[in-house]
């Protein structure tokens, strides 16, 4: 599948909804985490893939503002598999040039790792090939709010006039200020919604679902959904005549 890629027209920016850990463990006869921990390979494999084929930005699900909801026990578990997950693949970042952000309320973050994440980005920040972005205690409504808050109080404060507010204003009061847009939005576990993610960038992403579940997910299945994607006629709502 990989040499069906066209290299030369590559998505700039690829978003990930990791969605179906608990479904797989399940199928296994076994608890929540158990699948958190098994998707550490496909965040792996996508990450490094993603770098080697140099796509310029991924940007990861991993944790939604309403995923503080789920039970204590889960989300415990998974801050710690968060914890322990940045410290092991750090230097493999690093040895594939891969920068590590984020976006979100992080401050929403146990301070470990707040700590483990700030320590991680402090030490890639000077990597220039994949930009990894984690999405962590984030979510698209809270994204917006927090932008048009923010505007207000500078359009309060007269640092902008109301009447310079247009949408690429708009844009850099959000999350992903100097970040392009996702051209390409990849979903497991087939699930058909968008979760609250990335709700203003994506207005004219293509969208790929597939029904593997998020921990079998692999390169070759982000070689299909990359290939699907260069099928497509990207139009942004225009009308493209052809020649007949």
């Amino acid at each position: 599948m990989k040499d069906l890629i066209d290299i030369n027209h590559l998505p700039k920016h690829i978003a990930v909804i990791m969605d179906g850990n608990g479904r797989w463990a399940k199928k296994q006869g076994a608890k929540r985490i158990f699948g958190h921990r098994n998707a550490v390979e496909a965040v792996r494999q996508t990450t490094e893939t993603c770098a080697e084929l140099g796509i310029k930005h991924l940007t990861l699900y991993a944790f939604s503002t309403e995923n503080w909801n789920r039970p204590k026990l889960e989300v415990r578990g998974l801050m710690e598999l968060l914890v322990s997950t940045i410290k092991k693949e750090t230097s493999t970042l690093t040895k594939n040039n891969v920068r590590l952000t984020s976006i979100g309320d992080t401050s929403a973050l146990p301070k470990n790792c707040q700590q483990e994440l700030k320590e991680s980005m402090e030490l890639t920040k000077n990597n220039d090939g994949l930009n990894l972005i984690l999405a962590l205690s984030y979510s698209g409504r809270w994204e917006i709010l927090k932008a048009v808050k923010d505007l207000l109080k500078d359009v309060k404060n007269d640092t902008i006039g109301f009447e310079d507010v247009n949408y690429d204003l708009f844009s850099d009061y959000l999350c992903t200020k100097n970040i392009p847009d996702p051209e390409l939005l990849i979903r497991t576990s087939g699930e058909m919604r968008i979760s609250n993610f990335l709700l203003w960038q994506i207005a004219y992403t293509e969208l790929y679902i597939t029904d593997i579940l998020w921990p079998d997910f692999r390169k070759e299945h982000l070689y299909e959904a990359i290939v699907a994607y260069q099928k497509r006629e990207r139009r942004f709502g225009k009308v493209i005549e052809k020649e007949i």
